[in-house]
């Protein structure tokens, strides 16, 4: 059984015992949290389809860290101008294993 779900402005494909790396939420560690907006589940062969959400579904999290991102670097040259720019950045992200999913 496998779920999409939408966090903030992203889609993510889930199943139960997953641990996926969302956008940082408020939420404290070890809190549960409910994801409503959820677009698909599909569970062997019956797949139910929202549009744009299916209407009493929902994924429960459990907060496990939240946790920083690798850096990135964005770096520019021009040729032959003696210019350079570069800037790093490093997302905030939580950590969720996905605890239940249900239609």
């Amino acid at each position: 059984m496998y779920a999409i779900v939408q966090f903030g402005s992203s889609q993510y494909k889930v199943s139960e015992g997953d641990v996926i790396e969302i956008d940082r939420l408020a939420d404290e560690k070890s809190e549960n949290v409910k994801a409503d907006q959820v677009l698909l589940i599909a569970d062997g062969k019956d797949v139910k389809v929202g549009q744009p959400s299916l209407k009493g579904a929902t994924v429960e999290a459990k907060v496990l860290d939240q946790t920083m991102g690798e850096k990135v670097f964005a770096f520019k040259y021009r040729c032959r101008k003696g210019f350079t720019w570069k800037r790093g950045h490093r997302a905030k992200l939580t950590a969720l294993k996905i605890i239940k999913i249900s239609a």
